[in-house]
């Protein structure tokens, strides 16, 4: 057996603790009712998470999409427990248990900027747009991490039409809430609160492009992005803006938070590509949840359908 050092241990290479006890918890179980008996009452919280697990309302009347990868699904008490949030905390393991409370109604979403109208949009008017569809996708973080989710929403283009905006806006930006009162992340300047991103129009546009507040088939939970968040499959997990209160049309590129914090680490675009490295570590493979064995980064997360939206480009100097 080989035995390394930490000193030669990268963050990457690290089981992250919450998957280490969930294997041994279904080791346990198995030992003690059988592996078949365990594996079946794994594949139920896979697909159907128990009411113990969450609280959410089921969402009906479900479409599936011919978006959907055909990959095997991540555990629900993964992506649910493991989570980049730090309006709450930089801790992947504490979001789930600070956003308990945090509350998503009433809520409002103000649109801005360049449009024949400014608004203001209750988050429910929102979500009855267009009818629910289910889209499993798979996601990449740029810490080497991975995920795929069965996400419910319908596309984020359904939103900007009701918006209007002008011919001259290139771009939309989105402004995430700023709850220091509920989110004790922003107590601390992690970042230069509230959180922005931004999308160019023809990607915000784009048919992958999901305005999501499901997954699993229920209400998204708190530290999960609800009530409202952007999905972007072919981009690194830092793109889709959770829990949005305002989206901005503008004609000059958005300055989005990690690009203000980390300039030469977060560029605008952030596209998964496995040619371009983080200065601090490489973004050639990915471990997804639950699994031990990595593997290779696919360029766009695998959705070539995006690859047009970038022709000629320079996606190295562009990332």
């Amino acid at each position: 057996m080989l035995i390394k050092k930490a000193s030669d241990i990268s963050a990457s290479e690290i089981t992250p603790k919450g998957l280490y006890l969930n294997r041994r918890a279904f080791i346990t179980a198995a030992a003690g009712a059988g592996v078949a008996a365990a594996a079946i009452a794994g594949f139920r919280e896979l697909r159907s998470p128990s009411e113990v697990a969450h609280a959410n309302a089921k969402i009906e009347r479900l479409q599936k999409s011919s978006f959907s990868t055909t990959e095997t699904i991540t555990p629900y008490k993964d992506v649910t427990n493991y989570n980049n949030y730090y309006e709450f905390s930089t801790d992947k393991y504490e979001p789930a248990g600070l956003a308990k409370n945090f509350k998503t109604r009433p809520w409002t979403v103000n649109v801005e900027g360049l449009v024949k109208k400014k608004k203001t949009l209750d988050v429910d008017s929102i979500i009855k747009l267009s009818s629910p569809e289910e889209r499993i996708y798979r996601h990449r973080c740029v810490e080497g991490w991975s995920i795929v989710v069965p996400w419910v929403g319908f596309p984020l283009s359904e939103l900007i039409k009701q918006c209007e905006p002008l011919g001259n806006a290139r771009f939309v930006e989105f402004t995430t809430i700023y709850a220091p009162n509920q989110m004790p992340g922003q107590k601390i300047p992690v970042l230069d609160w509230p959180y922005v991103e931004g999308l160019r129009m023809d990607e915000a546009m784009h048919p992958l492009a999901l305005l999501c507040f499901g997954m699993y088939g229920e209400a998204l939970p708190n530290q999960d992005g609800a009530p409202l968040r952007v999905v972007l499959p072919w981009k690194y997990g830092f793109k889709s803006a959770k829990a949005i209160v305002k989206l901005r049309f503008t004609d000059r590129q958005p300055v989005n938070s990690w690009g203000k914090s980390a300039p030469s680490e977060y560029g605008f675009y952030s596209n998964v590509n496995p040619n371009v490295d983080h200065p601090r570590w490489s973004q050639a493979s990915e471990r997804r949840l639950g699994e031990f064995r990595k593997r290779p980064t696919l360029m766009f997360n695998g959705y070539d359908q995006v690859a047009s939206l970038y022709s000629g480009m320079d996606l190295k100097k562009d990332f």
